[in-house]
């Protein structure tokens, strides 16, 4: 059964665990969670259920639902997702822990004008003009390079520091073939190949291969790159 973690302010503060074909999320009571804050619309959000696939729907709230710092109206979730309603975080997990079984008013929508939610609204403008632009999914040079924006039109996108790369980056002990990005029909695909250690998803290895997910930061030697996920 999937599992969604809420947090605010870094603090989890409830785990909800549904068999449910669809949840509510949103400020009142009769809400299946409950974002008691009033930054959050009524009824903010939904989530549908079919078939192991997880669907969150935005009620047209007045703030937005952003999923891995992506404002959306409709989105399907995938595991260890990142969801911001309001003031708070919310985790999707694919498949919850047997333990964790738990079951899930002020008028009017306060219009959230917090740091974080313009930072937010900034971010996800900016991604969106930059992937518009582009016409597909876009590496954004962050540090330890000179590339700027690069598009990933191609099924295989290689990094290493040989001259036959698409794009060169830099370190020590790199391979000259180091990591790939693989374009397949249900998103993009960071691959290993290179030497150990040197191919790193948010800062944690990557060994073999992993799903990319818009706002990942993608560290091959000492170069980082910021994914903007325009769709495969």
């Amino acid at each position: 059964m999937p599992e969604i973690v809420v947090k605010f302010e870094e603090k989890v503060i409830e785990r909800v665990v549904t068999e449910k074909k669809r949840i509510s999320i949103g400020r009142t009571p009769d809400n299946d969670i409950v974002l008691d804050n009033r930054g959050v619309s009524r009824k903010h959000a939904q989530i549908e259920f079919n078939n192991n696939a997880a669907l969150i729907i935005d009620n047209e709230s007045l703030n937005g639902t952003f999923v891995n710092n992506r404002k959306i109206s409709e989105e399907v979730l995938k595991d260890n997702d990142t969801i911001n309603i309001g003031k708070f975080t919310l985790i999707f997990h694919q498949d919850a822990p047997k333990e964790d079984l738990q079951a899930a008013s002020l008028e009017g929508t306060m219009v959230l004008k917090t740091k974080k939610h313009k930072e937010l609204l900034d971010k996800d403008k900016l991604a969106t003009e930059i992937t518009s632009r582009a016409g597909t999914s876009v590496l954004l040079g962050e540090a330890g390079t000179e590339m700027g924006e690069f598009r990933l039109a191609k099924a295989v996108t290689t990094l290493g520091r040989a001259d036959f790369v698409d794009i060169r980056v830099k370190g020590i002990f790199l391979a000259g073939l180091q990591a790939k990005i693989v374009k397949e029909p249900d998103g993009f695909y960071l691959v290993h190949l290179g030497k150990r250690g040197k191919t790193k998803l948010n800062g944690e290895e990557v060994s073999a291969r992993h799903a990319l997910k818009n706002d990942d930061l993608v560290q091959v030697g000492k170069s980082v790159f910021r994914y903007l996920d325009g769709g495969a």
